[in-house]
């Protein structure tokens, strides 16, 4: 018998079923994901391919240019041309004869007032970006940024010299970092902060890029941390084989 405030026991709900439109509605999303990131790669990739092909074209004599001998103009053939020339430019900058061609035009370069401070500059940024050797941020870090109790992902690129490090303390020395913007993380802030406030990071700079990119959506996995920490694949299996003498006796 049940008590008068007491309520009536509710009878079991079949489970709700999606309808037909929801199916096609979640179809439809899963299929633009997957479709999205490859539609917008070919098409940057075909963006880039004319864009180069209407630098480097021009350039080429009219004889020479494709669409005299297809009857049309194949996209990509300028980027063929390019790079071309750049493995030319760089085997001939990379022997005698060709460091002092270079030398003797930058020596040129540098008699321009003008000219000298936007080729010097250019220079630089492009040696930092591109160099393969060990001019390159070192690692990823977390920094208190714009003030207390807010942090932000930067890069280490070095320690500070010079003037600007005999502003720190020696015993905290500074250390440069680079502050990246998102989603564009070409472009920041240059700081230099005491070590002591910095926190170092375990993921990779090329996975810190992708979390400053995607403005916080991609987070590389703990597994990936931990291969990155022990240096080894995680699902790497450790075999300890028996010495000769183990398998003698």
């Amino acid at each position: 018998m049940t008590q008068p405030n007491e309520p009536l026991p509710q009878p079991d709900l079949p489970p709700h079923k999606k309808g037909f439109l929801a199916g096609l509605r979640a179809s439809f999303l899963t299929g633009l994901v997957v479709l999205a990131p490859i539609a917008l790669t070919l098409w940057l990739m075909w963006t880039i391919a004319g864009m180069v092909d209407g630098w480097v074209l021009p350039f080429i004599p009219a004889h020479l240019q494709p669409e005299t001998y297809v009857g049309t103009n194949l996209r990509g053939v300028g980027v063929l041309i390019f790079l071309l020339f750049t493995l030319i430019v760089g085997a001939l900058a990379r022997n005698f004869i060709g460091r002092a061609i270079i030398r003797f035009g930058e020596g040129l370069v540098d008699r321009t007032p003008i000219v000298r401070s936007i080729y010097n500059g250019v220079k630089q940024i492009a040696e930092t970006v591109l160099s393969t050797g060990e001019t390159k941020f070192d690692r990823a870090c977390i920094i208190e940024y714009p003030r207390k109790g807010l942090r932000a992902i930067a890069f280490v690129s070095s320690k500070a010299k010079g003037e600007v490090a005999a502003t720190g303390d020696e015993g905290d020395p500074l250390v440069s970092v680079f502050l990246p913007t998102t989603p564009n993380p070409t472009s920041g802030f240059l700081l230099f902060v005491p070590e002591s406030e910095i926190t170092y990071l375990d993921m990779s700079v090329e996975d810190a890029a992708k979390l400053v990119i995607s403005a916080g959506l991609v987070y590389p996995s703990d597994k990936k941390i931990v291969e990155q920490r022990l240096g080894w694949k995680t699902e790497k299996k450790i075999v300890i084989k028996p010495s000769k003498d183990t398998e003698a006796a």
